[in-house]
């Protein structure tokens, strides 16, 4: 049986599980009312927690940061950059784009 999530007001995560497509819009969890998290169900995908990150990585000399940001412009991907050079990516899905736009493929990554 699949496991489904649920978020109390409080934000504790509890999991449950049901048969297929009988998961019910909430639960009573310990006397308190739980309503289903899809968010917390994705499974493959990165969390949302943790963004935006700031990468290192893909960053360049502090002196090359106003070239970052025009080639992130010009490229249609706005990305903020540190004043060291860093790109700070808002999500998973701005950071691939930025990333594809400089060339860059993170083949370890779990884009």
């Amino acid at each position: 049986m699949p496991s489904y999530c649920y978020e109390t007001k409080g934000g504790k995560v509890v999991t449950k599980a049901y048969p297929m497509g009988k998961a019910p819009k909430s639960i009573t969890h310990l006397g308190c009312k739980a309503k289903r998290c899809y968010q917390a169900e994705r499974v493959g995908a990165p969390a949302l927690a943790g963004w935006p990150i700031t990468c290192y990585g893909s960053g360049v000399n502090a002196a090359q940061a106003g070239e970052l940001r025009e080639h992130f412009r010009k490229a249609g991907v706005p990305t903020e950059v540190t004043r060291d050079g860093d790109p700070v990516y808002r999500n998973a899905s701005h950071r691939r784009r930025a990333l594809k736009c400089r060339g860059i493929h993170d083949r370890a990554a779990y884009l």
